[in-house]
């Protein structure tokens, strides 16, 4: 005999409770391991189709274990420092680019940038911060983000746990699968699928665009010769899970940055411009339909919802989780209101006789 619901809702409420401590309370020790799910989860797929291709899954873990460091050498070594660079100079720029900017407002528009306006009050404030804080803040992220404790966890710890989690993946998932309450088990199994295919649109999908226009943004406004192609590429490309957003963003910053390069080369500037226009053109006719397709994703705003309120409870952790809860979270929503609408609390009985009513007059054959 089934527990009540009330019984089920206190024990699943419990598990709940106890995972949002450990969350709460692990954060940064349970980092690397979330990193290491997540990339398992992300090369699982690519783990079985060669398997389908006759290698066990062993040699196949092997082989994406290889390619994977290979890649992340040739990132490491041909990618990361020149972005570093840019990052840094772009900060150590930031002084002569507002002063230019005020220079320009003064000649532009001198009624606006009158000592008293508040304008000329605000970009004086900015300009001072940025001059005296810039360089302070990059050093301090820096030297937190990249201390030689976080270099080891991430570098050995997590290469380490995702290899094993890849080659136990179906192991585990077949684990999780035999401990599901019998009652409820087909159940679970089809919001499980439900779930596994928000994910892999928008994780496999929307990650894949994600790098695809990062790396098109940031060789067209280095071809284009602007001089933070490669950082203002990235970041558009990083943000592009939003619709229209990372195009929007990236292009206001990479118009403004060409704006102070390019001035009075309106080519130049025409083709920054176009590098986002015909990205955002490709992104939504070809890219996203030929990689994400119709498949169920994640509503934008529901998606930055998740991430600001996990991102401000449990930190960096918190985001990453963020996008699975918030899949879990649909998932359950959309499973209830059907529930809802096929129970007799919706229905009624107005509502079973309208849908036998409509069963019959469609079931029944026209006269002539």
């Amino acid at each position: 005999m089934a527990l009540p619901v009330q019984q089920q809702s206190k024990y699943w409420g419990i598990i709940a409770a106890i995972l949002l401590v450990m969350l709460w309370f692990l954060g940064d020790v349970i980092l690397p391991f979330v990193l290491g799910g997540a990339i398992a989860y992300f090369l699982d797929p690519v783990a079985d189709r060669l398997e389908s291709m006759g290698l066990s899954r062993v040699l196949a873990t092997v082989v994406i274990t290889i390619f994977a460091v290979v890649l992340f050498v040739l990132i490491a070594l041909l990618i990361v420092p020149t972005l570093v660079e840019q990052t840094i100079s772009l900060v150590n720029s930031a002084p002569e680019i507002f002063t230019k900017l005020y220079n320009f407002l003064t000649e532009r528009f001198p009624t606006l940038m009158d000592e008293n306006s508040n304008l000329r009050q605000t970009l004086d404030s900015l300009g001072q911060a940025i001059q005296s804080k810039g360089g302070e803040l990059v050093n301090t992220v820096l030297s937190s983000a990249m201390s030689l404790l976080n270099i080891v966890l991430l570098m050995v710890i997590v290469p380490v746990v995702a290899f094993y989690m890849l080659l136990d993946w179906d192991k585990m998932v077949a684990k999780i699968d035999g401990y599901l309450p019998l009652d409820h088990a087909p159940i679970v199994r089809q919001l499980a699928r439900e779930v596994d295919r928000t994910l892999s649109s928008f994780i496999r999908g929307q990650g894949t665009v994600c790098l695809t226009m990062g790396v098109f943004y940031a060789i067209g406004l280095m071809l284009v010769g602007l001089q933070f192609g490669l950082l203002v590429g990235a970041f558009a490309g990083l943000i592009t899970f939003i619709p229209y957003i990372g195009a929007l963003i990236g292009g206001a910053l990479a118009i403004g940055l060409g704006l102070f390069q390019f001035w009075g080369d309106w080519v130049s500037l025409g083709l920054v411009a176009g590098v986002f226009a015909l990205g955002q053109a490709l992104e939504g006719n070809v890219i996203t339909p030929k990689l994400v397709g119709n498949s169920v994703g994640l509503h934008p705003v529901w998606l930055m919802f998740s991430l600001s309120v996990f991102g401000t409870l449990f930190g960096f952790v918190g985001m990453l989780v963020a996008v699975p809860v918030a899949a879990i979270i649909g998932v359950l929503i959309r499973f209830g209101i059907g529930q809802y609408q096929g129970g007799r609390l919706y229905q009624g009985l107005s509502g079973k006789s309208v849908g036998t009513d409509t069963t019959d007059v469609t079931d029944t054959p026209k006269e002539d």
